[in-house]
């Protein structure tokens, strides 16, 4: 009985230095992940997903419509972006061709996410107050533009500015075939005629 009791007893010490060993284990694992490198805190602006790529179709009251726009609302072309994976080399119906300035911006989201460098595009009609166009790289604005989560009453820092005309398309990403309604913006830079693809 007393040898049963002595080795209960080498049994329960055995088992909770085993247990401890691997709870040390674990905590220097997760000591390791601790102390890696860390993420970089600032994106392209570039991970948008098919839902948040797409929109009502609104558009400024004081925004104007192209005049000769190069690729006339209803005709296709082809997409050379990269703004969201699936994006460069889709065919792309315009649903909207208007003159503007736009801009390239870095901001950090409302929401608290990562810092967003070099977004493209914010039209001068999507800024608060902004004055006249153009606005020079460094100025800061406030955007009212909705394009994915955390940007609508964001502070932004202009980055670029160019007088063109932007388009409002509709596509299928070519990664996941997920339809994107009404996607603002693509200059016209970013678009070919279907016959040079």
């Amino acid at each position: 009985m007393l040898k049963h009791k002595i080795s209960l007893g080498f049994l329960s010490i055995f088992t909770a230095l085993t247990l401890t060993a691997c709870g040390e284990a674990a905590d220097t694992s997760s000591d390791e992940v601790q102390t890696t490198e860390p993420q970089s805190e600032e994106s392209s602006g570039m991970e948008h997903s098919a839902d948040e790529m797409s929109s009502t179709g609104e558009v400024p009251d004081d925004l104007e419509e192209a005049d000769d726009p190069k690729f006339e609302v209803g005709s296709t072309a082809i997409i050379q972006a990269d703004h969201m994976s699936g994006m460069d080399g889709a065919e792309a119906t315009i649903s909207g061709a208007f003159d503007t300035t736009v801009y390239t911006v870095s901001y950090i989201p409302t929401n608290g996410g990562d810092k967003v460098e070099d977004h493209k595009w914010v039209i001068h009609e999507e800024l608060e107050d902004p004055g006249d166009a153009p606005l020079e790289p460094g100025d800061e604005v406030v955007m009212n533009a909705q394009h994915m989560v955390g940007m609508k009453g964001a502070e932004a820092t202009i980055d670029s500015a160019k007088q063109t005309t932007v388009y409002m398309v509709d596509f299928t990403t070519t990664d996941t075939d997920e339809e994107v309604e009404n996607h603002k913006w693509v200059v016209e830079s970013e678009l070919a005629s279907p016959e040079s693809k």
